[in-house]
């Protein structure tokens, strides 16, 4: 399907970013792809599916990168 792309100025906690990137490029694939990705699945009420394989990845990037986040502290986070 073509699409049109744009630049956004999307602030973001770091780590979080960290392991978003690690995921991507775990993937083969850009930051860009996978947020799109995850948010297409988010605003149809689904999970996106990673292999256990890349489960296991983004805990691994999590413990190297300190992310102790998770849903929970969603709409919660402060500067």
């Amino acid at each position: 399907m073509k699409i049109e792309r744009i630049q956004t100025g999307v602030r973001m906690e770091k780590r979080l970013v960290k392991v978003l990137k690690g995921t991507a490029e775990y993937l083969d694939m850009s930051l860009g792809d996978l947020l799109e990705g995850i948010v297409l699945h988010a605003f149809e009420g689904k999970n996106p599916v990673f292999s256990s394989k890349t489960q296991a990845n983004i805990v691994a990037l999590k413990k190297v990168y300190g992310l102790d986040l998770d849903a929970s502290h969603s709409h919660k986070l402060s500067e």
